[in-house]
């Protein structure tokens, strides 16, 4: 088919409009900014999403991630306030908020911010002892943050965080802390058994204290109980004694054979029971023994019957006397 010279140029044209359309559209993905040169000088900054430029005329400069980055810095060796060479290994986690600034403040984002890290560390390292930089580490990340944090701010960065991952100190700095920290929990360890002891002795000091206060009050206790009980006893001996002697008075023979039978059964148990005896030959029976409390029962009733008697021949011969004969 032929075409004539202006459907050519339409055609032509038309295809200019589209690759210009086309070449003017930009898609950027998330996470990142891209950054549009007119005339190779920074114009504007295109967002995720779609943008447009103008073409033949704009062009992308730089393609800026701006999502959280970490940066590995290398192992390096620092010496610290006392001396002591140290091997510091860290990472560095920053953000850039400007990517104009990332891109045309600085020639290599990357390479600065490791080389400014780097530097910080020493300078920070060689402030402290070594004791204090092996125990401090949070002070060491905030100080290295707040003085990388101030440096990138005017390259569009924020550094959000700067974390030592490892401090190794020479291997006879290494030798020697290990013995120290040996040494020093063998005293802890000693200074708690010594205490522990103390504790213990302590206590068992004050238990034993505590025990002879109550055996005392035992004792006290019991020594009052046998008191009371003596006391009630020679009561009641008294009061059973002055009940027979009323008996014996009135002349009931029963009360003084009990009286006696008593007193005679205590003294042979006294006897037998004796500390110092070793053989008690008693010379009677329970027959005798009946015989005998027996004879003193038939005794007394002779004593006390004569008695009655002669007090009742005694009342007999009062009337007789003052009656007249007849």
């Amino acid at each position: 088919m032929d075409l004539s010279p202006f459907s050519i140029a339409v055609v032509v044209f038309v295809a200019l409009v589209v690759m210009a359309i086309a070449a003017g559209v930009r898609t950027v993905p998330q996470g990142f900014n891209f950054t549009v040169e007119r005339f190779g000088r920074y114009s504007r900054t295109l967002g995720a999403g779609l943008g447009l430029i103008v073409p033949f005329i704009d062009r992308i400069g730089h393609r800026v991630n701006v999502m959280e980055q970490v940066l590995d810095i290398p192992s390096q060796e620092a010496i610290t306030k006392d001396n002591a060479g140290v091997r510091i290994d860290a990472a560095a986690f920053f953000q850039v908020l400007d990517a104009a600034k990332a891109c045309y403040e600085v020639a290599s984002l990357s390479d600065a911010l490791m080389v400014l890290t780097m530097t910080n560390i020493r300078t920070v390292v060689g402030s402290m002892d070594l004791d204090q930089l092996l125990s401090h580490r949070d002070e060491i990340n905030e100080r290295l943050l707040r003085v990388m944090d101030a440096a990138a701010s005017p390259w569009g960065v924020k550094v959000t965080r700067i974390e030592i991952r490892d401090i190794l100190p020479p291997a006879d700095i290494a030798g020697a802390m290990n013995r120290q920290m040996k040494a020093e929990r063998e005293k802890r360890a000693a200074v708690l058994e010594a205490e522990g002891l103390r504790q213990a002795e302590i206590l068992k000091a004050e238990g034993q204290k505590q025990s002879q206060i109550l055996a005392a009050e035992g004792r006290k206790e019991a020594a009052l109980r046998d008191a009371e009980a003596r006391e009630r006893l020679a009561q009641a001996e008294a009061n059973a004694t002055a009940m027979v002697s009323e008996a014996i008075g009135r002349g009931d023979i029963q009360a003084a054979n009990f009286l006696i039978a008593e007193r005679y059964t205590d003294a042979l148990k006294a006897i037998a029971t004796g500390p110092n005896s070793k053989v008690v030959i008693v010379p009677i029976e329970a027959a005798a023994l009946a015989g005998t409390v027996g004879g003193i029962a038939q005794l007394t009733k002779a004593v006390f019957g004569e008695e009655a008697q002669a007090a009742r021949r005694d009342a007999g011969s009062v009337p007789s006397a003052g009656r007249a004969p007849r």
